[in-house]
């Protein structure tokens, strides 16, 4: 029978939930256990994939194709477990799932409600991961206690809970306990207030992770017992740490929070190794030998989660490579206003990230220019292929406008275009790409070299637009050779400019893969050739 975790928030958003979840699945996979993670979020959209960046961050891509929270990735870096559809419900989702019901007549007439109908919807999306090879489920509730549209979550969870029967489930919540400057003095007051919250409807906290600034004293500890009606020994502290968030997981084994998970569910406490973690923070904290700069060169900069497996993956290849990396975030239109490159010029590397839209369009292939013509090692994503594509096809072959359909419809030379299938889809939500396609790599090039030279790989895509295969003689015969298509060879997956030290492009988007202790092959070499520039 599949166990159940349930974590939720309280206080003020943004403690962490996501890689508190995280380094505690890592730690019980670490002691022997199958874990399975997911999200549900308290937000009306079906799903994130239609959501700004600068609102929610980026949108996580499984290998089914869900379009994610971005907390998903903190599950598979941390973890290392594989998230899908089952792993993100939102309430549009439950919401949407109950009225196609009612629509075709599930309920029998009967009047639909939020209890028990949304409720139910809500159970069946936590028991969706159960199965005979998993045996603890991580559910991380979105938003904070006290937000009105949690509430069916929490009620939901509540009633799981009370069916799973004892030892079966519990409930975590982290909270803060926050540092008052001018009073010199930690308060415990919120959090009491916000278990408080959901006591009132019924979940009482089996264990409280409390996110804090300053070490807490044991008065601490005994006050947020006493008051939350926790057991002391359950009350853990989870400081902010000082260089990664690579460190969690390790300051949560030393308080021993999975040993007391194990025994309210009523588990073995297998051994635990996580040696190869440690030693991985351990570099990460003495990352001293050298340093890169790298500019990404987005749309969507002034939020650092817009970019966050970007950022992560660049970290991971850091540490490989025992190197500190610096990150200019450029915002592109910037780019295109300034007349010179002093945004970029003092940039090791320069990465052009995915995104929908013309916005800063110019400034993505002026940066690319300048990175082909100076023999700056350049890696593109998605759309930073795409540009790659549209400024060689512009600089090198003279196709001054030539372009992308997404942009300018009537390009005399749509180097970037819809498939034709896809031009005969009216829903446009059903011409995208998405999740885990096979891509076969040409030998002898950078991009299999970056793959120790294997012929087939497997990334993650979320796109419209493809290359023009009207021009790729074109292309590949002037110096952008397509180094990586689909096995049919069809689809173009993969570029590169010869006689350049290190220019590689791809349509996927290989960040999405990246670990802490097995760095993306791209974004590994990518920071390779930076280093050696």
């Amino acid at each position: 029978m599949t166990k159940h975790i349930f974590v939720t928030g309280g206080v003020v958003s943004s403690l962490g939930k996501g890689i508190t979840a995280a380094s505690l699945a890592m730690l019980l996979k670490h002691r022997g256990y199958r874990v399975a993670m997911q999200k549900l979020d308290p937000y009306i959209n079906v799903d994130p994939g239609t959501m700004s960046p600068f609102q929610h961050g980026e949108v996580y891509v499984t290998d089914d194709g869900a379009e994610t929270d971005l907390d998903l990735g903190h599950y598979e870096r941390f973890a290392g477990v594989v998230c899908s559809q089952a792993s993100n419900y939102t309430t549009g989702r439950i919401y949407s799932n109950v009225i196609n019901r009612e629509r075709e007549g599930g309920y029998l007439g009967g009047t639909v409600q939020v209890i028990p109908h949304i409720t139910d919807e809500i159970k069946k999306a936590v028991a969706s991961l159960d199965s005979d090879d998993n045996d603890i489920t991580i559910t991380e509730i979105g938003g904070t206690a006290g937000d009105i549209e949690s509430l069916p979550f929490l009620e939901a969870i509540r009633q799981f809970k009370h069916g799973a029967g004892e030892n079966n489930s519990i409930f975590i919540h982290l909270t803060l306990v926050p540092y008052i400057k001018a009073a010199g003095e930690m308060k415990t007051k919120p959090s009491q207030q916000s278990v408080g919250i959901l006591r009132n409807i019924g979940i009482v906290p089996d264990i409280l992770i409390c996110r804090t600034e300053k070490p807490m004293q044991d008065e601490h500890f005994s006050k947020l017992a006493l008051f939350c009606n926790v057991n002391k020994k359950f009350v853990i502290e989870e400081r902010d740490v000082a260089n990664s968030i690579y460190e969690v997981p390790v300051e949560l084994a030393r308080q021993e929070v999975d040993l007391k998970i194990l025994k309210l569910l009523d588990l073995e406490p297998h051994d635990l190794d996580i040696s190869n973690w440690e030693n991985m923070v351990e570099r990460v904290i003495n990352n001293e030998k050298s340093e890169v700069t790298i500019a990404v060169v987005g749309k969507y900069t002034s939020l650092r989660d817009a970019y966050k497996s970007i950022y992560e993956s660049l970290d991971h290849a850091g540490i490989s490579n025992d190197s500190k990396i610096n990150i200019l975030m450029v915002e592109a239109e910037e780019l295109e206003k300034s007349d010179n490159f002093d945004l970029i010029s003092k940039a090791d590397g320069i990465l052009v990230p995915g995104g929908f839209g013309d916005r800063g369009i110019s400034g993505k292939l002026k940066a690319i220019q300048y990175a082909r013509e100076n023999n700056i090692p350049f890696l593109g994503i998605c759309l930073g292929m795409q540009c790659a594509v549209i400024e060689f096809a512009r600089n090198v072959l003279g196709y001054k406008d030539a372009n992308s359909t997404e942009f300018d419809e009537k390009s005399n030379y749509p180097v970037i275009d819809l498939m034709l299938e896809q031009k005969t889809i009216t829903n446009k939500g059903g011409t995208m790409r998405l999740g885990a396609y096979p891509c076969t790599l040409i030998p002898d090039t950078k991009a299999a070299k970056a793959y120790d030279n294997v012929s087939d790989i497997s990334e993650r895509h979320r796109h419209r637009y493809e290359f023009n295969n009207d021009y790729r003689e074109d292309i590949d015969s002037q110096g952008l050779k397509i180094v990586g298509t689909s096995p049919d060879g069809k689809l173009v997956e993969m570029v590169e400019l010869i006689g350049h030290p290190w220019f590689v492009a791809c349509q996927f988007h290989p960040e999405f893969k990246s670990r802490p202790l097995t760095p993306h092959p791209l974004f590994n070499d990518f920071i390779k050739a930076a280093l050696n520039k």
